[in-house]
């Protein structure tokens, strides 16, 4: 029987612990950092702040204690918000054992370093010394609360390291569940970072009550300057094309549930930024993190990205949407022959 430690009792953490424990064959520990969901789950078996109405097998076990939660883990699944990784590693390192695999299912970029999360955790536990980490990560259109209900759902974890990718594939697959490989750990992980980028300026097309034309566009280039900048960072086009691409891209900018996609709606509609942030209750919508570190990494790369460049503009210098929907509009004329023509 496997010990799976999940970091991170948010939807998304919540509903992977459901997918772990429901095969009956793990024993999965899930770290909470809020008392209050350690209660929930404890006493009626929900989190009821963050996927109520989803029942967590009696398999899992809950703790705000981490050394309780990773004692003996051989598979510890991150999914903290990505602006927390570096601190928890840091306490997570001397409690993990050597050969531990680290599974990565947060869909961000830190602010500052530009780091992915798998560079994060890297960085961290070889800072400690020792073998080097076995560390992949897990991405792909994945809705927490549809994940946690059993409805089919795909995704992919990449890792270069084949037996690793193979490991994950066979312990977190199950007939609602289904786990592709992939090599291509920068392909995977970006597509996962930046489609929560175009998803906000998705809602903001509907906030402003433009129709499915614009959508559509938005997706589309979308897609465009997130594969420029997935080349221009080693990764492969071929990955946007796929799970942790296009096809997280359509759900995340489409989808009712989307975080990022209700961010957007509402600075469409005129609310600011801390008023929207306030209403979501301690839920996260990385995509307001990610928009300052994609620039970042864009600039360094020399990619040109219109449409992030613009929701940065939206979210951290308080200009108007429809002032940066004309911009994107009325650029230059350009090219489509290129995939990754601006």
């Amino acid at each position: 029987m496997s010990e799976i430690a999940v970091i991170g009792a948010g939807a998304w953490g919540t509903g992977l612990s459901i997918v772990l424990g429901r095969k009956g064959s793990h024993r999965v520990r899930l770290w909470a950092h809020e008392k209050e969901v350690c209660e929930s789950i404890t006493q009626r078996r929900v989190n009821e702040r963050f996927l109520p109405g989803r029942t967590i097998p009696h398999s899992v076990t809950v703790s705000n204690d981490l050394a309780t939660v990773l004692e003996g883990a051989q598979i510890v699944v991150s999914v903290m918000p990505s602006q927390h990784c570096r601190a928890l590693f840091e306490k997570m390192r001397p409690l993990l054992r050597p050969g531990t695999s680290i599974v990565s299912a947060t869909k961000g970029l830190e602010e500052g370093s530009l780091l992915r999360m798998t560079e994060v955790i890297s960085q961290v536990l070889q800072g400690g010394g020792g073998n080097a980490p076995r560390v992949c990560a897990l991405s792909g259109p994945s809705f927490a609360q549809e994940v946690a209900r059993g409805d089919p759902t795909a995704v992919t974890v990449a890792s270069a390291d084949a037996e690793l990718g193979s490991t994950i594939q066979r312990e977190f697959s199950d007939p609602s569940f289904r786990v592709y490989t992939n090599t291509d750990v920068i392909g995977v992980e970006l597509g996962g970072a930046l489609k929560n980028v175009i998803a906000i300026a998705a809602g903001i097309s509907d906030g402003l009550g433009l129709g499915h034309n614009s959508v559509a566009a938005l997706i589309t280039r979308g897609l465009a300057e997130m594969t420029r900048l997935v080349v221009a960072c080693s990764g492969r086009a071929e990955t946007m094309a796929g799970l942790a691409g296009l096809g997280d891209l359509v759900l995340t900018c489409t989808g009712g549930l989307s975080r990022n996609r209700s961010v957007g709606i509402e600075l469409g509609r005129g609310k600011k930024l801390p008023g929207i942030v306030t209403g979501m209750h301690g839920m996260v919508a990385e995509g307001i993190f990610t928009t300052t570190a994609a620039v970042g990494l864009a600039q360094v790369r020399g990619v040109e990205m219109p449409i992030t460049e613009q929701m940065h503009a939206i979210l951290h210098q308080g200009k108007a949407p429809r002032d940066a929907i004309y911009e994107l509009m009325t650029r230059s004329g350009k090219s489509e022959s290129s995939a990754f023509g601006s």
